[in-house]
Formats: structure tokens, sequence, C-alpha cells
């Protein structure tokens, strides 16, 4: 068994810390890749680059499993504290966001090959925008992970109510498609899945958010501001996001 108390296991620990910090900016670029690539294969009506997306998914998958394992080593073999256990705490938790954005992305490139067969929705446009609104408070919420700066992470958790608002406002224009033309309830309901799973992109953002906060600070970051007033229009309930 290692002497935990020899002078180059700070050194060990740093480094595996580095190590972990580099894998998480992988995780989340590849994360971010997908939002991306899925709102262009929705945009463009590919199904040869959706069927690319829904690939990947087990990449990123891997990748999770890779940082879980890390995290188990490093815990087992460095006893890290204080600042260094809440790194690796909220590195477990983040990795576990990431591949959960990726599971949206997937499945919103899943639903446009469904979507290819059928009319464009008008709205179709509007979704993919806030596809690429999420995918930038992705970015930034990773950089703030990787470089520890709660300024950049307090900036995407207030920002969080935004995207609401826009799903919310996205969500009664489809709704009005849905009603105006009978023969797109089916386009527009995926539609509505794919809309809901991106706003869920945006909440996963902000709780890495909060993570970086925590880490860096030791405290959380409390009332969030939502402002999704879906559950409380007068029509049908909005879609549970896909698993």
């Amino acid at each position: 068994m290692p002497n935990l108390n020899q002078p180059h296991t700070a050194k060990a620990l740093d480094r595996e810390l580095s190590d972990l910090l580099k894998s998480i900016a992988r995780i989340g670029g590849m994360a971010e890749n997908q939002i991306e690539e899925a709102a262009r294969a929705l945009l463009e009506r590919d199904d040869r680059l959706a069927a690319e997306v829904i690939k990947r998914d087990h990449d990123i998958d891997q990748m999770e499993a890779d940082i879980q394992q890390k995290t188990l080593h490093l815990l087992a073999l460095r006893a890290p504290v204080a600042d260094d256990l809440r790194l690796v705490v909220s590195t477990i938790s983040a990795a576990s966001a990431f591949e959960r954005v990726a599971d949206y992305a997937a499945n919103a490139a899943k639903r446009s090959m469904v979507l290819n067969t059928m009319p464009m929705v008008p709205a179709t446009r509007a979704v993919v925008r806030l596809m690429h609104m999420v995918k930038r408070q992705l970015h930034a919420a990773a950089n703030a992970f990787v470089e520890g700066d709660i300024q950049q992470a307090i900036a995407v958790w207030e920002h969080d109510d935004e995207i609401d608002a826009i799903y919310s406002s996205l969500f009664r224009e489809i709704l009005t498609y849905m009603m105006e033309d009978p023969r797109q309830i089916s386009a527009c309901t995926h539609l509505l899945f794919i809309a809901k799973n991106v706003e869920r992109v945006g909440d996963h953002s902000t709780n890495i958010a909060e993570m970086t906060y925590f880490m860096v600070t030791g405290q959380q970051l409390r009332d969030r501001p939502k402002a999704d007033v879906t559950s409380s229009l007068d029509a049908p309930a909005a879609p549970e996001a896909d698993a």
C-alpha cells in the first residue's frame, strides 16, 4: 500500500486532478458537438448525419464510464480532502450531466429521422435556434467548470430563465400549429419532445454551473430562476424529456 505522506503523493494528486479536468473538457466538447450536429441534422433533414449522432452516443457513454473509473481510483489511492475532494465529487456529477446531454442529442436525432418522413413544421427553425442557444450555454458551463471560473458559472446560472422563456413561447407556437392543422399533430408532437429535451440541456448546463460554484467556494447557489410556465398553460401538458 503506498505511503500517502510521501512528498511525491501531492504531485501525483495534482497530475490526476489535472487529468480529470482534461477528461471533463473532452466529454464536454463531445456533448457540445452532439447538440450542434443534431441541430444541423434536424434543419437539413439529413438522415445520415442523424445516424452518426446516434452512433457517437456510445463513445460518450464510454467516456463517462472512464471518468467514473478515474475518480474511484483517485479517491481510493489519494484520499483527497477539502477543495480537491469537492473537485473529484463535482467531476463525477459533471460527467454524468454531459452524458445525459448526449442522450438528449441522440434522441433529438432519432426524432429528426421520423420528422424527415413528414412535411417540415415551420417551428423547426425556432427549435434549431434554441438548440444553438443551449449549445452556447453548455460550452460556457464546461469552460467555467474546467477553469474554476465562478463568474462565468453565475452568468450561465442567471441565463437559465431566458432559455425557459423561449421554450415556453415555442411550446405555445407549436400548439398553435397543431390546433390550426390537425394533419401536423404527429410532426408537432415529435418537435415538442425535441424542444423539451433541448430545454433540459439548458437545465443541465445550469446544474454544471452550480457544481462549479460549489467546487470553488464550498457553497451552494440557491433559488435558481425558472421561467418555464408550460405546465400551467391551458393546454395539454408539456411532454416529458426522453430518456
